[in-house]
């Protein structure tokens, strides 16, 4: 046997390959065939389970709109995961891998915290902008940390704002135990419930944190697509030499992005702490940071996009537990059904990039 012929052999018979542009109305067909195959097999996972299918949709539909309470229920799921996906998103789009929002949401709410805590005294407005301040400059200069390390050693972001989540998480476990304890709670960790004063105003019955989360996205829109600095770091994500010919200063571009990247996730921080928990707790995150990351990839890191994936997420999320409740379905099971829409609707991604091919066969197979 030949040594072009052995080559051959070892080809696989089907390989992946980078597929040209699709037409926008090619993107829609693939979205929409991705969601009815999510349904189709979530709703076979229910019905293995004794559920009826189309009872267990209308209910996660009717459950987040059922009543004043469950709309309210389901915006605050929604506003702290819009911000968290607006904040990687600047990230992203500039290459740059922060996977440390879960991080960077903590620590804007553990610096908000502080004079929410200890300056509940301040008049209301002053205290309110100056936590907001505080929020962004906490999850900024905790993004900030593997950024300097990056343009410095170049090390890898991904691990390092990765393994940065899980300090801030035990900072405020240590917090919670020690120097913020709740006196008045005796054999019981946490820390205390904030004053009223310290909390966001409502605005049609829900914390005000959905007003700052629109006006953001509003913001980091034109900020991408409008301004000199937005084109900066969409030419720094596609190709650093570039970006150097043209005489950018690229370590430049990056601290400055992940300052910006790094402050919004911890407005996100700042506002959850302050609306929809006044108070402090190792939950504050709760996932967010992680699924933002998928929110803004979903979404095609367009600002405008993220708000309709979040709401989407939010729908999903508040309306698995009201089936929880409501059903009798455990969690676990809700967690499935959950993992498996994701999965079609996420997977269906890869067909937008990629396309199978088969070998070619040569001459004399």
């Amino acid at each position: 046997m030949s040594s072009n012929t052995r080559t051959v052999a070892r080809q696989p018979l089907l390989h992946v390959v980078k597929r040209e542009e699709l037409p926008k109305y090619k993107t829609i067909i693939l979205r929409l065939v991705a969601f009815v195959l999510a349904l189709i097999a979530g709703g076979l996972f229910m019905f293995s389970i004794g559920c009826n299918p189309l009872e267990v949709y209308q209910t996660i539909i009717i459950g987040c709109f059922r009543s004043k309470a469950a709309f309210q229920a389901t915006v605050k799921i929604l506003v702290p995961l819009v911000i968290a996906s607006l904040g990687v998103t600047l990230a992203f789009k500039m290459q740059f891998w922060n996977i440390g929002a879960e991080g960077q949401i903590i620590m804007g709410a553990v610096f908000a915290s502080y004079f929410a805590l200890f300056r509940s005294e301040w008049p209301h407005w002053i205290l309110m902008i100056v936590m907001f301040i505080a929020g962004a400059v906490g999850g900024a200069l905790w993004a900030l940390i593997p950024t300097l390390f990056k343009v410095k050693f170049n090390t890898n972001e991904t691990l390092f704002t990765l393994m940065l989540n899980y300090i801030a998480l035990y900072i405020i476990a240590f917090l919670r135990d020690g120097p913020w304890a709740d006196p008045s709670s005796p054999g019981f960790a946490k820390i205390a419930t904030f004053d009223a004063n310290a909390t966001l105003d409502k605005v049609f019955g829900i914390h005000s944190g959905w007003v700052i989360a629109i006006l953001l996205a509003v913001v980091v829109f034109i900020y991408m697509n409008y301004s000199k600095q937005g084109y900066e770091l969409s030419v720094v994500g596609g190709s650093k030499a570039t970006a150097n010919y043209a005489g950018m200063n690229v370590k430049k571009i990056m601290i400055r992005t992940m300052l910006l990247s790094g402050g919004i996730c911890g407005i996100g921080g700042m506002v959850q702490a302050t609306g929809a928990d006044a108070t402090l707790s190792v939950g504050v995150a709760g996932g967010v940071g992680f699924t933002a990351i998928i929110v803004a990839w979903l979404s095609n890191l367009n600002p405008a996009i993220i708000v309709v994936i979040s709401a989407l997420f939010a729908i999903l999320e508040k309306g698995s537990r009201v089936v929880e409740s409501n059903m009798g379905i455990s969690a676990d099971s809700s967690a499935v059904l959950q993992g498996i829409i994701l999965f079609f609707i996420i997977g269906c991604e890869f067909f937008f990039r990629y396309r199978f091919q088969k070998r070619e066969k040569k001459a004399g197979e």
